[in-house]
């Protein structure tokens, strides 16, 4: 291996809080060891492009405090194939980058993978994205900012489901990971968490919000991670003729999305608040409004109207001690990355 005097440094797919604190401590670090950096503008796409910038100490001025990230970022398609790639190697090879670390998920750490395996490229991948699904490590960067944001929120949104004697279903960002789902649902005090890794039985959802019912429980706060999927009491994922049967009356949907490969966005399982009495909302934790309607024993639905969530400020930690919390989540195991 020859000797490194140029490195590259992009940033790649969604971009996560901490990407630009990464940036300026590679850069920074770089140049206090006598190397000089290229920055790679928008990601992979760029390399491809030979969109290249030099940095120096300078460049990276008060950016660490700032969200999104400097280089930019995108997803790029032409990355994907082998040509894609070759390309993006002759243009590190042309400019004299001897070096890569990317910043990014796990779709950047497989691009650099294959860089690395296809044309010798040395490279280095930093884990930043806020879904924490990269193997070998405890966090990446900007999963503990995703998990507050959403904390702040759900704080208030509680605040609106105990005034209003309502049950909110509260999607979260995470992909297939359900990191972010748990750690929110934990520290938020919710009264069930729906994650990727394990199957959602609806029937015991449902009957632990009964239970908490007949017991005097008013409101009720459930996080449903955006890839969690439901399954019958059977144990089997819907059919398509299922779900298409359940109808598509936005005005009684519980936000809980199936997650069994087929395209679906959009969708929404009515099921979850089936036979579950009280007044159920929709929402994200981002404040994106959703309906509501009034869910009647035997399934029976009241009128709806358009209602949404609020936005939230505190941390939600305090509530980790709460008696009436019953997480559903089982037994998360560690994976290594995941793909799609």
């Amino acid at each position: 291996m020859s000797e490194i005097s140029n490195i590259g440094v992009l940033t790649s797919g969604g971009d996560a809080p901490g990407m630009n604190a990464a940036t300026r401590a590679t850069v920074r670090t770089a140049i206090a060891n006598g190397l000089r950096v290229t920055g790679i503008i928008r990601g992979y796409t760029g390399l491809v492009a030979g969109d290249f910038e030099q940095l120096q100490a300078r460049s990276v001025s008060n950016i660490v405090q700032l969200g999104g990230t400097m280089l930019k970022t995108s997803r790029c398609e032409a990355f994907l194939e082998p040509e894609g790639r070759e390309q993006a190697a002759a243009r590190m090879a042309d400019a004299g980058i001897d070096g890569l670390i990317a910043i990014g998920g796990d779709g950047t750490f497989r691009g650099l993978r294959d860089i690395y395996v296809e044309h010798g490229v040395s490279a280095i991948g930093v884990p930043g994205t806020i879904d924490n699904d990269i193997y070998g490590t405890d966090l990446t960067i900007g999963f503990d900012t995703a998990v507050n944001t959403a904390l702040e929120s759900i704080d208030k949104i509680r605040d609106t489901a105990d005034s209003h004697d309502r049950i909110f279903f509260i999607e979260v960002m995470g992909r297939k990971c359900g990191a972010i789902a748990l750690e929110v649902g934990v520290s938020g005090g919710a009264e069930a968490v729906l994650v990727p890794e394990v199957p959602v039985d609806l029937d015991e959802l449902s009957r632990a919000i009964a239970q908490g019912k007949s017991q005097g429980k008013t409101s009720y706060i459930v996080v449903v991670g955006r890839g969690a999927g439901a399954v019958s009491s059977a144990g089997a994922a819907p059919s398509d003729s299922a779900r298409e049967s359940q109808g598509s009356d936005e005005s009684f949907s519980a936000m809980v999305s199936f997650d069994d490969g087929v395209p679906n966005r959009g969708r929404r399982n009515q099921a979850a608040a089936r036979d579950l009495p009280g007044e159920y909302t929709t929402g994200t934790a981002e404040g994106e409004p959703g309906p509501s309607a009034t869910a009647l024993p035997g399934g029976r639905r009241a009128s709806s109207r358009p209602s949404g969530t609020g936005r939230a400020g505190g941390s939600g930690h305090e509530r980790l001690d709460r008696p009436d919390h019953a997480a559903v989540v089982g037994h998360v195991e560690e994976r290594p990355v995941r793909t799609g």
